[in-house]
């Protein structure tokens, strides 16, 4: 896992290529169906172009659209082994119906059902990474699906840009801040693949629980959890706060959070800010997932965890075929 994250910018040297181009059809609207790791490049796709009409579907099957919508729709089966029992479901929901597909993966059933069917694909690169540290690959193959040759250029310029072993120092001086409490991870709307993110590796990585919420809705429910007295004190000693700051965001997103950084602080809470730093929207995103990166992985490091494998997950799949 440390040399993956290490080597994560070189991801962005990949030149994706769609085979069977030309039965391509790109619609205008597109629906992304993937689970875990495969479906990151969507939610981080909507970040960066929260305008564009990309939907991320994770389930089985297909969502309960009206069929019309579904016709005029792109499908795109993202999963990075290529056996996702949810979207090959979804996969083979899309081909009986005979709506628009592409597949995005590095092999398995979905690879071999878009070869035998002539199904449009990109093959990512199997490099024997988890899912979820594969996002420069999926990133660049889900801008290329979808057209977006300027953001598949713009990516590349990442690999020279990105630098992991800086965002490694920064990691190693803030995890010693919250070892031994359990992360909150809080962002704008405009960034909940970010905050999002950050959980996913605490738990997989890390493997300790992690959890998110957005401004500016959890001012108005979750928030309240924290107004703590004398008898219920114990039960949050536990949770320390990262805010992630986007000097982008609505002016008063921006007073939300500073506001409920005072009042957390008031109350005794361990609060973090974490800008997004960069001279682009992608380089921002992705540092900041980098840092996260890092301080999952000295997490495992603390509590003696291996930082790559996940075997919870695998027993469940396990006990899931049996």
């Amino acid at each position: 896992m440390e040399e993956t994250i290490r080597n994560f910018p070189k991801q962005f040297e990949y030149n994706p290529v769609i085979e069977n181009e030309a039965k391509l059809q790109r619609t205008g609207k597109y629906l992304l169906c993937g689970m875990g790791g495969s479906h990151l490049q969507g939610d981080i796709f909507q970040s960066v172009l929260p305008g564009f009409d990309l939907s991320v579907y994770q389930d089985y099957g297909l969502p309960c659209w009206p069929e019309e919508a579904l016709k005029k729709t792109l499908i795109i089966a993202s999963s990075y082994s290529g056996n996702t029992e949810e979207t090959v479901s979804g996969f083979q929901e899309a081909l009986e119906k005979g709506y628009s597909l592409v597949v995005i993966s590095t092999g398995g059933k979905l690879l071999e059902m878009a070869k035998e069917k002539g199904i449009p694909y990109v093959q990512i690169p199997d490099t024997g990474i988890q899912p979820r540290s594969a996002l420069g690959f999926t990133f660049k193959a889900l801008a290329k699906v979808v057209g977006r040759d300027d953001l598949v250029r713009q990516a590349g310029e990442l690999a020279g840009i990105l630098k992991p072993d800086v965002l490694e120092q920064e990691g190693k001086e803030l995890i010693k801040h919250f070892e031994g409490k359990i992360p909150l991870i809080y962002g704008s709307n405009r960034n909940y693949a970010i905050a999002y993110n950050w959980k996913i590796k605490f738990n997989e990585t890390g493997k300790i629980p992690a959890f998110y919420n957005i401004f500016p809705e959890l001012n108005h429910n979750e928030m309240n959890g924290f107004d703590v007295t004398e008898r219920t004190k114990e039960l949050t000693n536990a949770f320390f706060f990262f805010f992630i700051r986007d000097a982008e965001d609505h002016p008063r997103i921006q007073k939300r959070i500073a506001v409920l950084h005072e009042q957390l602080y008031q109350r005794g809470f361990p609060v973090m800010l974490i800008d997004l730093e960069g001279s682009s929207r992608l380089e921002r995103i992705f540092s900041c997932l980098l840092l996260a990166d890092w301080l999952a992985f000295y997490i495992a490091k603390f509590y003696g965890r291996d930082p790559e494998k996940v075997p919870m997950i695998e027993e469940f799949k396990k006990m899931m075929s049996s």
